[in-house]
């Protein structure tokens, strides 16, 4: 019925969607959205807790800016000693800054450096990511550099993240730049016509231009990653290529089935592949809602960034691109010098004929080798190793890298790296016996360093430095807090944050820091996936089963999908955990971990890709099924009809992608590498040979289902939403039995 409508108003929906889009672009060029750079960590946790009071009563936690302050005379020497202070107190009077804490007015040994000529500033900002990263921009400049005897450079979460924003905007410009004109390109060349090549160009940028301002205006309501603005032009541009391109493949063949009836062509082509989109759009759209009920922000900012392009998507192919095909007809192939050669050659692959009819002829061989393959690739994933994003996402020679990774090395508390143990409920004044026994038995321990208090510094069971004036600061009234340092090989080990969490203390206690952040991070996604895994797979199989009739395909395209992901989990643990290839993607620190959510990710965006493929597919042998093939000319038929086109997609998908494969973002850079992977993997390996040698073992069992469940699609009126294109001619009067009681079946 939309359809029709948009048929005989092409007009309208065109000068519509014109001025949608002028007014979308004068408001995007006068926005100013406040994305957020953080937001890797879960909420609602015992160190989410723990940082809120940690915040709250001591003024305390993960400082949002540092500054290192280098001399080349120790940091105690008078003259340099009142440049300290000095630069202190005017960061202090800064707007935006709640507090500074340094070596100079505190004489906290973890703020002096091992060599006694460096020292750290500690800045504590008011307001939220978003606030504290735009304050952290606007500080740096003023205060780093050459202050007298002090050379100062800056680093700590806000700017990480302000850092991480600004290459985030650069890299979508370079992304725009880069992108679209080498996606129009490869439409050319897939096309031949520039005018048909400028059609999924347009929908694509419309998609992207729709759903852009949708997430400016998340942007106000909840956290949205800065990634999230790279996320939807990559996405969003592919998609919509996709469907686009779908669309007007499928319109060319109608348009030669129906002997030029350009009306008639593009009705068929919104009935079937149109109808094929609609599926595709709220399938991936299902597969990424479960995301939204993570623990982690920045997973829910990529849901809602996912789930807003990829409905504009389906949007601007249902309405844009059959008004401008209506309106081009014949004209799609102008400027096509193989125009004649195209209209009469066969729309079908001599090449992935010969694949289907390969893999359909010995199918537990091929299918076999298929599964082995993927399997091998899978195999690296299972010593993979979960971490979270720190300052090493960004490039190396960033300053906030450089200088987060040289505090590191030449200071003997590293900032980021202590674990905390809070006592909300002990007070260290009139507790200090129990405070100071507490802490002598944690500092005894094989692996524990040292332990940091307000009433002195503890290593091996003894006290080995008095308090300072620092100490004041794990000291309120009616609570302390203690900063606990371990032995081990790695300062992150999460078994000292256990250990920590299971010993008894002289009241309740809470741990939090770096380590306790990632451990309790981790833990919070392996307890919600299982959950959000059932839930994404549940909805597609409803959603394939309204769309096919069949519970053995939704099985099918389930396992599949999932199993052509391996190789793309295989490849991130080789390529960004362990370093392999690295000089394929260009420079990126390798940290020896996989960023904890990026797996779910690549998970829910590379399984709706997967399943957007498994729908085009299905659509066509089911097309070939219900015109009175057999099981296996079915199959063959459908993939030597879609394989070129679906392959031509893929590519696409590869190439919209193909600027974040050079960002200079790790999370981006691991993002295109999975997904550019993931959907060449599957629609070659997987949709060639791994779908026809299944679908040829399954014979009839593949449109199986319980006897309610067809009652249920026919009373839907699902089964007749298909219009299979008939070659040319009429179709033959035995063929429309067999179509009319497979149909009943």
């Amino acid at each position: 019925m939309v359809t029709r409508w948009v048929i005989s108003r092409p007009w309208r929906v065109l000068t519509g969607a014109a001025l949608l889009g002028a007014v979308l672009g004068l408001w995007l060029m006068g926005a100013h959205p406040q994305f957020s750079g953080g937001g890797y960590l879960a909420t609602g946790t015992e160190a989410a807790r723990a940082d809120a009071v940690l915040a709250e009563r001591f003024h305390a936690g993960l400082p949002d800016l540092v500054l290192r302050a280098d001399a080349r005379s120790p940091v105690t020497d008078e003259p340099v000693a009142r440049a300290g202070l000095g630069l202190t107190a005017g960061l202090a009077r800064q707007p935006g800054v709640e507090r500074v804490y340094s070596y100079w007015n505190t004489g906290a040994a973890e703020l002096l450096g091992a060599d006694r000529r460096g020292a750290l500033l500690v800045v504590d900002l008011a307001g939220d990511d978003a606030t504290t990263a735009r304050a952290a921009e606007r500080l740096v400049p003023r205060f780093t550099g050459r202050h007298g005897p002090l050379r100062v450079s800056a680093t700590g979460t806000s700017y990480v993240s302000a850092q991480a924003t600004s290459v985030s905007r650069h890299e979508l410009l370079r992304a725009e730049m880069l992108g679209v004109p080498l996606t129009g390109l490869a439409l050319l060349l897939a096309f031949g016509s520039p005018v048909a090549a400028l059609l999924p160009v347009l929908t694509g940028l419309f998609a992207v231009l729709g759903a852009y301002p949708l997430l400016c205006a998340l942007a106000t309501a909840m956290p949205v990653s800065a990634l999230a603005t790279n996320l939807v032009t990559a996405l969003g541009f592919g998609l919509a290529v996709d469907y686009g391109l779908f669309l007007v493949s499928r319109h060319r063949q109608e348009l030669a089935a129906t002997g030029g009836d350009n009306r008639e062509a593009t009705l068929r082509t919104m009935r079937t592949a149109g109808r094929t989109v609609f599926f595709s759009s709220g399938t991936i759209a299902v597969c990424l809602t479960p995301m939204l009920l993570l623990p982690v922000p920045f997973l829910r900012s990529l849901a809602c960034a996912g789930i807003a392009v990829v409905m504009c998507s389906g949007l601007a192919t249902a309405l844009l691109l059959p008004a401008l095909l209506v309106l081009l007809g014949r004209w799609i192939d102008r400027g096509d010098p193989f125009a004649r050669w195209r209209r009469e050659r066969s729309d079908e692959s001599p090449l992935w004929r010969r694949v289907a009819r390969a893999a359909t002829a010995r199918p537990l061989l091929a299918g076999g080798c298929c599964v082995l393959l993927l399997a091998a690739s899978a195999l690296p994933f299972t010593h993979v190793r979960f971490g979270v994003t720190d300052y090493r996402v960004l490039p190396p020679e960033l300053e906030s890298h450089a200088v987060a990774a040289g505090i590191g090395r030449d200071f003997a508390l590293p900032w980021d790296r202590a674990v905390t143990v809070l006592l909300p409920a002990t007070d260290a004044v009139e507790q200090e016996a129990e405070v100071t026994g507490y802490a002598r038995r944690l500092s005894a321990r094989p692996d524990v360093s040292r332990v940091v208090t307000g009433l002195g510094t503890y290593a091996h069971g003894r006290e080995v430095a008095g308090p300072t004036p620092g100490s004041l600061l794990q000291i309120t009234d009616g609570g302390t807090w203690l900063a606990v340092t371990g032995s081990g090989p790695t300062s992150q080990d999460p078994a000292l944050v256990r250990t920590l969490r299971a010993l008894p203390s002289p009241g309740p206690h809470l741990v939090t820091g770096t380590p306790a952040r990632v451990l309790d991070t981790k833990s919070a996604l392996a307890h919600s996936v299982p959950f959000i895994g059932a839930l994404l797979i549940g909805c597609v199989l409803v959603l394939l089963f309204l769309f096919t009739g069949s519970v053995v395909i939704p099985l099918k395209a389930v396992v599949l999908a999932a199993l052509s992901l391996s190789a793309s989990f295989g490849a991130m643990v080789l390529v960004f955990q362990e370093g392999h290839l690295r000089g394929l993607l260009g420079p990126f620190t390798v940290t020896g971990e996989l960023e904890t959510s990026m797996p779910v990710v690549m998970f829910c965006f590379a399984f709706g890709v997967s399943v957007d493929y498994e729908l085009f597919l299905i659509a066509r042998i089911q097309e070939e099924y219900r015109a009175g093939a057999d099981c296996r000319d079915a199959v063959v038929g459908g993939i030597a009809r879609t394989g070129r086109v679906i392959t031509t997609a893929s590519v696409l998908v590869a190439l919209a992608v193909l600027p974040l494969l050079t960002s200079h973002v790790v999370l981006l850079k691991m993002f295109g590498c999975g997904i550019a992977l993931a959907v060449l993997v599957d629609a070659t390996v997987v949709r060639g040979i791994l779908v026809p040698a299944f679908m040829r073992l399954a014979g009839r069992s593949n449109w199986w289902a319980p006897a309610p469940l067809p009652r249920l699609h026919r009373r839907l009126g699902l089964h007749t939403a298909f219009l299979p294109s008939a070659p040319a001619g009429a179709v033959p009067a035995q063929q429309k039995q067999t179509l009319r009681k497979k149909i009943r079946t």
